[in-house]
């Protein structure tokens, strides 16, 4: 999986370098037979933005972009979208994607949901489905056999690939975490809770999050029949 996910990234646009940061010598291993680069890291680390944190302090590089593992059907246009928005706005410390949800993506907590601003600034992140409609769907929306609302262009699911200033990642991880941020196990969290902007980006692409064994096996039907084809 960490191999598909390291070639897609090296395909993006933007990008100069991928680096995979690990504590784990299983992982450089598997890294350094495919002829990737790998940086190891202190296996103390509270999350993964502070484990590459630890790596981006060595680099003199102006932006840094997280991509976790997870991401085996990683589409590389996706990391061209994070980074625009630091070209296009030097204020931005942070990016990150969202896409139109769907029925399922609103009901299931293994799917984070971001609320966003009119400028498209993460207002919160939750495992809940948010927003919540306390006087039924908005006008033009209506509810499915599922009892959850479609037909809205303000529910978004959140794509986990983060893109970050250097400075700002390195000021980030030394943040302490935050009570919302251990709730809902988001760290995310930790940067609106401590008063830093998130911008989000509206993305088209599909990808899965391999969170579960069920998404796991659909990664590999999905695999399975692009090799087919």
């Amino acid at each position: 999986m960490i191999e598909h996910v390291y070639r897609r990234a090296a395909e993006a646009r933007g990008i100069d370098a991928v680096i995979v940061a690990t504590d784990d010598e299983r992982i450089a291993r598997v890294v350094e037979q495919f002829g990737g680069t790998v940086r190891m890291t202190a296996a103390t680390h509270r999350t993964g933005t502070d484990r590459v944190a630890e790596v981006a302090a060595a680099l003199t590089c102006d932006v840094v972009v997280n991509v976790q593992g997870d991401l085996p059907l990683l589409q590389p246009g996706m990391l061209a979208e994070l980074i625009a928005p630091f070209a296009a706005d030097a204020a931005v410390t942070m990016s990150t994607l969202r896409r139109q949800a769907s029925a399922e993506d609103y009901a299931n907590p293994n799917v984070v949901k971001v609320v966003v601003d009119r400028q498209g600034d993460a207002l919160y992140f939750s495992r809940s489905p948010v927003p919540y409609f306390r006087d039924g769907p908005p006008k033009g929306g209506h509810y499915d056999e599922a009892n959850v609302v479609s037909g809205f262009s303000r529910t978004w699911k959140h794509i986990g690939l983060y893109g970050y200033r250097r400075d700002f990642l390195l000021l980030f991880a030394g943040l302490p975490q935050t009570p919302l941020e251990q709730a809902e196990s988001l760290e995310q969290l930790r940067a609106l809770e401590h008063g830093f902007r998130i911008r989000t980006v509206e993305t088209l692409y599909s990808t899965i999050e391999v969170d579960t064994p069920e998404d796991l096996e659909r990664v590999r039907r999905h695999l399975l029949a692009a090799a087919r084809a």
